[in-house]
């Protein structure tokens, strides 16, 4: 599959999975969650209230993304520790082409209006738009244990083989991105008391 045939489901599948993990790892929060990054910009009565109030109609987004943005600059710096790093990829690391129609279906998305029920128009929402793994979202109570089920279904079989930089998945990579960013976070369990990215070697 080349990068002009990825579809826009295969990346709503991956930027839900970037964003639940994005979340997750949060650790300003009250309560903490796995505490990864120094970041509280998703819950309502933390950084979510600053961007309700800064962009009231896609807020939501702007809130996940700013957790994104700080999942990026930790998996950056966990990758640049490890040998050819521009020749791994990782859950928040596809290469230029990919990582740039992933920005561009999140701006796509945040313009994008949907009519309601009582045939009003509103801006799409994330949290009933995006495919997220059943039993895990962004917009529920934290659940470390409901988390770990929900990231090991993407890719039951996923192993890997740990390293002081990360973990390094066993298996190829996959044709499907969205598949390989399921085996990607499901590596991710255990959870590290630190972020530890899975990565696949290209």
């Amino acid at each position: 599959m080349t990068l002009t045939q990825v579809s826009t489901d295969t990346l709503d599948r991956i930027l839900a999975i970037q964003f639940l993990v994005a979340w997750a790892g949060e650790g300003q929060c009250e309560p903490r969650r796995l505490g990864w990054w120094r970041t509280d910009v998703v819950d309502d009565l933390g950084g979510g209230d600053f961007f309700k109030r800064l962009a009231p109609r896609t807020h939501r987004w702007a809130s996940l993304e700013a957790a994104r943005r700080a999942a990026f600059m930790a998996d950056a710096r966990a990758r640049h520790q490890m040998p050819d790093a521009d020749h791994v990829r990782t859950l928040f690391f596809w290469g230029f082409e990919l990582d740039e129609r992933l920005t561009e279906r999140i701006r796509d998305l945040k313009l994008s209006e949907t009519e309601t029920a009582d045939g009003s128009v509103e801006r799409l929402d994330p949290y009933r738009h995006l495919p997220f793994p059943e039993g895990a979202r962004p917009d529920a109570e934290f659940a470390r244990s409901k988390l770990e089920v929900a990231l090991k279904s993407l890719a039951p079989d996923a192993t890997y083989q740990s390293l002081p930089t990360g973990r390094q998945v066993k298996t190829a990579m996959p044709a499907d991105p969205a598949s390989a960013a399921g085996m990607l976070a499901a590596c991710l369990v255990p959870f590290s008391d630190s972020y530890l990215p899975p990565f696949i070697r290209r």
